[in-house]
């Protein structure tokens, strides 16, 4: 057993936190490397098993409920809500997600939900369908105890999502500062923050706002501590990360990466003056295939998936022609790589996104001519990764390019479709570092020392195929949280012939 900290006061409170963040909708698990993590028939099995053996608990989300599956696609979050109430949770952020498909599913899903869903940095009192539904803060009693939560979501969400003209994004500090001193004025000493701002702004808000005891992080799908696991990611910090707030406690922040893969816990003790004392058990815990499925939870499941069945082969679109790809799709520009780059900027476009990019390694096979469904779109990017939005340079654009045709004899993944309005051509039989000829945006060459708002998946943002270009951004770099598959299908759903786009 793990004791940080001094040892707890006369009068302390031990609260044991369990918490998600960035479900995204994955009521089933997730399939990596062969083996079974997550779902929530596993997590209702484990939030069971805690509220049995641990002190006061409280079950807390850091948001983004939704999109990302087909049940988000069906169930618009309300298939997850379905399992969260099962497991009785306390409080959610609001995450960017959750307003995809603008304010109507969030308020349906807040509507049904037990527990509150909390933003303190938004203004929803124009929004109709929002009003009194996302609140800025909740008090829950524990213990005898008032426990305060605080909701943030990140100043991005314009940018990210669709929250529509009436909701509006406050200024972050002065909305959490006044959230703690409003519940300060109801007696509340304790103060949790159910952050969807991600890891490196959370730690900074932290250092720079008293009072927040507690935050329980999402948005950056951080995993925070060790799963002792070599074949799995190592974490991004301690778990917990302790900040020094400005009035010389400590703030506590945790977070529990992505999907459900892993279930946050930690015990804190706060002494008297509702400042954290100690803390232990802390750690993330692995939802692996040794945790049992519920099975009342695992038939609920079942339950749900069967319209997604029936979705798979729902009809989207049609090409007459087809749309090509294959392994040509990694050594020259085809139809459904350009068909896929222009989804990521449809996808994008609300975040100021100029150019699109997709790596042919990621298209998987061609569309044959006729009806298009969703399963040929998943078969077609069936990686499940996100699009990353990010500010780079002209000459990183070139950079990237550069690196896609390095690897044109070798057949290697890293070749570059571009989005329509981009165009290069290049000359495979040049030296290395010089095979791009050019490259233009809406007719104009690429200008090296200009910034450039460019969308690509997850897996090329973080170096995948080689690529480092989007390594080193100049300005904004986010993951939207969109997956691949989901803006292709999109894209497909609002042009029913794509013959007359590209062929």
């Amino acid at each position: 057993m793990l004791l940080a900290g001094i040892l707890p006061a006369h009068g302390q409170t031990t609260i044991t936190i369990l918490h998600t963040n960035d479900l995204h909708g994955h009521v089933e698990p997730v399939v990596m490397k062969g083996k079974s993590y997550g779902g929530y028939a596993r997590h209702v099995t484990l939030v069971r098993k805690f509220r049995e053996e641990d002190p006061n608990v409280l079950l807390l989300s850091g948001g983004d409920t939704f999109q990302g599956t087909l049940y988000s696609k069906v169930y618009d979050g309300l298939a997850d809500l379905y399992f969260l109430e099962r497991m009785g949770y306390d409080g959610a952020a609001a995450g960017n997600h959750e307003f995809d498909r603008g304010p109507g599913p969030l308020a349906v899903f807040a509507r049904n939900a037990t527990f509150p869903v909390l933003a303190a940095n938004l203004d929803v009192s124009g929004e109709p369908l929002l009003t009194g539904l996302v609140k800025p803060t909740a008090v829950v009693e524990v213990a005898g105890r008032k426990i305060g939560l605080v909701g943030a979501v990140t100043p991005e969400l314009p940018l990210l999502s669709n929250p529509g003209p009436n909701v509006h994004v406050l200024d972050l500090e002065p909305s959490v500062r006044g959230a703690i001193a409003a519940l300060e004025e109801q007696g509340v000493d304790v103060v949790v923050l159910l952050s969807h701002l991600g890891y490196t702004l959370e730690k900074d808000l932290a250092s720079r706002v008293a009072g927040i005891d507690v935050i329980v992080g999402g948005h950056s799908h951080t995993l925070l501590g060790d799963l002792g696991r070599p074949d799995l990611p190592a974490g991004d910090g301690p778990y917990p990360t302790v900040v020094d707030a400005p009035d010389g406690s400590r703030t506590l922040l945790v977070s529990s990466w992505q999907w459900g893969l892993v279930l946050g816990r930690i015990q804190v003790d706060f002494d008297e003056a509702g400042h954290v004392a100690a803390w232990r058990e802390a750690r993330p815990i692995l939802v692996d295939e040794t945790v049992p499925e519920d099975p009342e939870s695992r038939a609920a499941v079942l339950a749900f998936a069967r319209p997604i069945e029936t979705l798979r082969s729902k009809v989207i679109g049609r090409t007459g022609a087809g749309l090509e790809a294959g392994r040509d799709a990694r050594r020259r520009e085809c139809p459904l790589g350009n068909v896929v780059a222009d989804a990521f900027l449809a996808a994008t476009e609300a975040a100021g996104t100029r150019i699109a990019f997709a790596n042919g390694g990621a298209i998987r096979r061609s569309i044959e001519p006729g009806d298009v469904t969703y399963q040929d779109v998943i078969e077609v990017q069936p990686f499940g990764n996100t699009l990353v939005v990010v500010d780079v340079t002209g000459a990183k654009v070139l950079e990237a390019l550069e690196h896609g045709v390095a690897g044109w004899a070798e057949d290697k993944g890293g070749f570059l479709h571009a989005s329509t309005g981009f165009e290069y051509t290049f000359d495979v039989s040049r030296p290395a570092g010089a095979r791009v000829v050019d490259a233009t945006l809406d007719g104009r060459p690429i200008d090296p020392a200009a910034t450039y708002r460019v969308a690509v998946t997850s897996f090329v943002a973080r170096g995948g195929d080689g690529h480092r270009a989007f390594l080193e951004p100049s300005g904004l770099s986010t993951d939207t949280g969109i997956v691949d598959s989901e803006a292709t299908i999109e894209y497909f759903e609002t042009r029913p012939d794509l013959d007359a786009i590209r062929g």
